[in-house]
């Protein structure tokens, strides 16, 4: 199996943010959306952590005009981005973007009848107090839905992914993908550290050849 090898925790680098920004996230974006809509999420406010450009919460409010989201991000020019995009999108009475650490976001009492978060975990040395927040956040009856990059299990099929999903990025954008990639974890660790937050009941698997993905339903 290929060592984890950690990349930074924010992207505090503007030129590293607008170099995300600009990727082509659009099909697992749009398949992200997809997903969580799907598993039909009760009514109430929704969280986004590790939000980066905001990217899913535009999507998802577009689409369900009903729900509001809290989009929490450490990174001040990812947040940028972000407030750039839900203004344009019209969205900023339905989305609130909070600077702040997704580990242990300060939103008080608040709890969430959906808790997401897309390509945060690889990110994280310790993700540990980050499923802790998850665990805490998530409303009775709630849904979370968590999904990131997994690690390859050779430097070879890296190579390979960054080749096939990444070649017509620029060599910035190549590098920040393969690093993402060395960084991120495989099920196996997500599934053990869920357990050890508290989150019974999680199930983790592979949902595309470069993607895990969390699915847990809170006890109502």
């Amino acid at each position: 199996m290929l060592e984890r090898v950690l990349e930074p925790e924010v992207m505090d680098s503007q030129a590293e943010a607008e170099a995300y920004d600009a990727m082509d996230h659009g099909e697992v974006n749009a398949r992200f959306v997809a997903d969580v809509l799907a598993l039909g999420p009760a009514d109430g406010p929704w969280l986004d952590l590790g939000t980066g450009p905001a990217h899913l919460p535009v999507l998802l409010a577009s689409e369900r005009p009903d729900i509001r989201i809290t989009a929490v991000d450490l990174a001040a020019p990812m947040l940028a981005i972000a407030r750039r995009r839900v203004e344009a999108a019209g969205l900023a009475g339905r989305i609130t973007l909070v600077h702040g650490d997704a580990k242990a976001p300060a939103l008080g009492a608040a709890r969430f009848a959906c808790v997401f978060s897309n390509s945060l975990v690889h990110h994280l040395p310790q993700p540990a107090p980050f499923w802790q927040a998850c665990a805490r956040l998530l409303a009775p009856g709630g849904v979370l839905f968590v999904r990131d990059l997994a690690r390859p299990d050779s430097l070879s099929r890296r190579d390979a992914l960054v080749e096939q999903y990444a070649a017509g990025c620029d060599d910035d954008q190549r590098r920040l993908f393969a690093e993402s990639l060395q960084a991120a974890l495989i099920p196996a660790e997500v599934a053990s550290q869920a357990r050890a937050a508290g989150l019974t009941g999680a199930q983790v698997a592979m949902s595309s050849d470069r993607h895990w993905t969390l699915i847990r339903r809170g006890a109502v």
